[in-house]
């Protein structure tokens, strides 16, 4: 992902929190302006708080995947070892 792709993902997430709260708040409604005024900073400070929480949170996740890995195709169960020897504890054989 490039810095310009994460830095458009948080700020559409910065601007859909920024307008979920000021529909909540009453913004697009005839209630005074000290409501409006409240409304717009508590906007603000959601918008802004979201932006940075998603930048973080996605450019940290971003940092654990290895950009090798994700070309290279997977031809076997991802949970399983690298080894290809069986399970010792796994063969219930009393006798070996």
């Amino acid at each position: 992902m490039k810095p310009v792709q994460l830095l458009g993902l948080a700020f559409a997430a910065a601007l859909f929190a920024g307008i979920v709260t000021l529909v909540s708040m009453g913004f697009f409604q005839h209630g005074g302006e000290e409501k409006v005024q409240a409304a717009v900073v508590l906007a603000l400070i959601i918008a802004g708080i979201t932006f940075i929480a998603v930048l973080l949170i996605v450019s940290l996740l971003l940092l654990a995947v290895d950009p090798a890995q994700i070309a290279k195709t997977v031809d076997k169960p991802v949970l399983l070892a690298d080894d290809d020897e069986p399970d010792a504890a796994a063969s219930d054989d009393p006798g070996a």
